[in-house]
C-alpha cells in the first residue's frame, strides 16, 4: 500500500494531522494498533484549547456526553478555572476522531502493529505484523506515550512513574458533590485528580513513584493509602464501586521528556507525547497532542519540512513543560509536597497562575 503521508498511531495527535490532511485531499494512511474503542491511562480533561481544537475538527464533545468542569480543589481549597473546559472518555474521543478522520478520506487501518518504521530512499516503509508493507513520501509517529521500536525515547526529567486509572460509581451524594470539578488529591510519592466523567462516573487517574508502589504492594494498599493521607478522597470514595476489573496502569512515563529541536530523522515528523510529555493535572497533555496534530498537518501542507515543525513546536511548548515538570516534582516530593499544600491554602490564586501558565495558544485552523 502507499500514501503521501504514512501516520502511525490514532490517539488525539495522530488523527487530528489525519483528518487535517484528509480534507485538504492529501493521500493519508493512519495505522492505529486497537482494534476496537480502549480505555487509556489518562485524566480525560479538556481545556478551552483542547475544546477549540475538537469543534474544529468536527467533534461535538457534548453530543458524546461530556460534562463541565468549573473548579478546581485542592487540599480544601476550591478555585474557579480560569477557562472553560469538560471531561470525556478517551475511548469515546480516540474513536470519534478516527471515525472524522475515515469521514475526511483518510485510510484507517486498525488492529495492526507497526513491526519497524524505516527510511527508504526519500520516503518511509512501515513493516506491519502480518508481513504487509506500506510505504509514503512522509512519515508522522504519533505513538503516545508508548515507543516504537527503534525509535525510543530519552528518558524524561521526572523518571520513575507509574500512571494508573480507575473508574468508580460514586454514592449519589458524592457524584453531587464532584460535579463540575477536578479534585487533586495528594500522598506519599505522588498525587491524584478525581474528576466526573460521562455517565455518571467518576475518573481516579493517579501517579506513584515506581518505588513507593512496591512498598504499599500495588493497587490496593496504594488505594487504601490514599484515602488514609487523603480524607477528601476517603469521603468521595464512601460507598462507591469499581467500574473496571482491575486498574489501567502504564509505565515507565517520561514526564518533563522534550524532543529536541531537531527531527528525529529527516522527514519524519513527531507529534504529541512523542515530540513532549507534560505531566498530568500539571499540564495540558490532550491539548499539547491536538496542536502538534492541527501544527503538524498546517506546516505540511504549507510545504514546511519535519526539522522547521520540530523547532516551531520545541519553542512553543519548552517553556509550559518546565514549569509543569518542576511543579509535577513538588507535587511527588514528600518534602515539598506539605509546602505546595500549604502555599495553596495562603494563595488561593497560585492554583489558577499554574492552570495558566501552562497552557498553549491554540492554532486559527484552516477549512477545507
Amino acid at each position: 500500500m502507499k500514501a503521501e503521508m504514512l501516520i502511525v498511531g490514532g490517539g488525539l495527535a495522530g488523527a487530528a494531522a489525519a483528518i487535517q490532511l484528509a480534507r485538504a485531499g492529501r493521500e493519508v494512511v493512519l495505522l492505529e494498533r486497537s482494534n476496537g474503542p480502549h480505555h487509556k491511562v489518562c485524566g480525560e480533561f479538556l481545556s478551552a484549547e483542547a475544546l477549540g481544537y475538537l469543534a474544529a475538527l468536527g467533534a461535538d464533545v457534548a453530543a458524546l456526553g461530556a460534562v463541565p468542569i468549573r473548579a478546581v480543589r485542592l487540599a480544601g481549597v476550591e478555585r474557579p478555572l480560569p477557562f472553560s473546559a469538560m471531561s470525556l472518555m478517551r475511548c469515546r474521543l480516540d474513536e470519534e476522531l478516527l471515525r472524522l478522520a475515515g469521514a475526511a478520506g483518510a485510510t484507517v487501518l486498525r488492529g495492526r502493529s507497526v513491526q519497524s518504521l524505516a527510511r527508504v530512499g526519500e520516503g518511509w516503509r512501515a513493516r506491519l505484523d502480518d508481513a504487509a508493507e506500506v510505504t509514503a513520501e512522509a512519515a508522522m509517529l504519533a505513538t503516545g506515550k508508548h515507543d516504537l521500536h527503534g525509535h525510543a525515547r530519552t528518558q524524561g526529567r521526572q523518571p520513575g512513574l507509574v500512571g494508573l486509572k480507575m473508574y468508580f460509581q460514586l454514592a449519589s451524594v458524592q457524584t453531587h458533590a464532584l460535579a463540575g470539578r477536578v479534585e487533586l488529591i495528594v500522598y506519599r510519592g505522588g498525587y491524584a485528580g478525581l474528576q466526573p466523567v460521562e455517565g455518571g462516573a467518576a475518573n481516579l487517574c493517579c501517579l506513584i513513584d515506581s518505588v513507593e508502589l512496591r512498598r504499599l504492594g500495588g493497587w490496593g494498599g496504594l488505594l487504601a493509602a490514599m484515602q488514609e493521607q487523603s480524607p477528601d478522597l476517603r469521603e468521595r470514595l464512601t460507598g462507591a464501586t469499581l467500574l473496571l476489573e482491575k486498574p489501567l496502569a502504564i509505565a515507565p512515563i517520561p514526564y518533563g521528556y522534550m524532543r529536541g529541536a531537531k527531527a528525529i530523522e529527516p522527514g519524519l515528523w513527531a507529534l504529541g507525547d512523542q515530540a513532549a510529555v507534560i505531566p498530568s493535572f500539571t499540564g495540558d497533555g490532550m491539548s499539547i497532542a491536538l496542536h502538534s496534530g492541527c501544527l503538524a498537518a498546517a506546516m505540511y501542507l504549507e510545504g514546511a519540512t519535519a526539522e522547521q515543525f520540530q523547532q516551531r513546536l520545541h519553542a512553543e511548548l519548552r517553556r509550559q513543560v518546565a514549569l509543569a515538570t518542576v511543579v509535577s516534582r513538588g507535587l511527588v516530593n514528600p518534602v515539598m509536597q506539605p509546602m505546595f499544600t500549604a502555599a495553596v491554602r495562603v494563595f488561593p490564586s497560585l492554583l489558577g497562575m499554574v492552570a495558566r501558565q501552562t497552557r498553549i495558544a491554540p492554532l486559527v485552523l484552516q477549512s477545507f
